[in-house]
């Protein structure tokens, strides 16, 4: 499925101006059998709350490396249907270009759902790079087989880099002009940081039934 989708992968530019950005995470329960999606939509520039959503329920495919989109994929189209604030991009917690396919989890929701997006991962899941220069917005290339497939972007002077990737209708700048924008005192986006407490907190708060 990622190879026949991959085709329909549309390049950039971004957008010039998103008015709204949107973080997806999944937080997974202890016992390894429920799951927690949720999307957070910010405003891109007060990085304000416009609209929550999540889902809970149970991991439809089974963890595998590198197929992780259709592990949590399911559940977070299912949130997107609930918002009531349309994104302007998608910027997932992984990766998109950056995938041992070129089709990892932000190429698979930008195509499914048409939306811009990109994915900030904490780790790499391939390549190979040099570390950044030590200074906020240092970055550099991160290569896999000879192609440039993302960026080793430093959000935060000492801290280790984040590993930026496109995934559908973007450009490696803007992606990486815009995780600048959401990182104004963490190494993580604000997007992401929203999208994980709420899916952390859906599951605390909903008891094993």
């Amino acid at each position: 499925m990622q190879d026949a989708l991959r085709p329909r992968v549309i390049g950039g530019p971004g957008p010039a101006d998103p008015t709204t950005v949107a973080g997806l995470d999944v937080a997974y329960h202890e016992d390894g059998d429920r799951l927690a999606a949720a999307i957070v939509v910010l405003d891109t520039r007060t990085h304000e709350v416009r609209d929550t959503a999540v889902v809970q329920g149970k991991p439809s495919f089974p963890y595998i490396p590198g197929l992780f989109a259709f592990r949590e994929i399911p559940a977070l189209l299912e949130a997107l249907e609930k918002l009531t604030v349309r994104p302007d991009v998608l910027i997932c917690d992984g990766h998109g270009l950056a995938h041992p396919r070129r089709f990892g989890l932000a190429c698979h929701l930008g195509v499914l759902t048409g939306l811009p997006s990109f994915g900030v991962g904490k780790t790499p899941l391939i390549g190979t790079w040099t570390p950044p220069a030590d200074r906020r917005g240092a970055r550099s290339d991160l290569v896999d087989a000879g192609e440039v497939v993302g960026a080793v972007l430093r959000t935060r002077q000492a801290v280790k880099p984040v590993f930026v990737s496109v995934g559908h209708r973007m450009d490696l700048d803007t992606a990486c002009a815009l995780t600048l924008t959401l990182t104004p005192r963490f190494r993580l986006p604000e997007t992401t940081r929203a999208a994980d407490r709420a899916c952390r907190d859906a599951l605390i708060s909903t008891p094993r039934t």
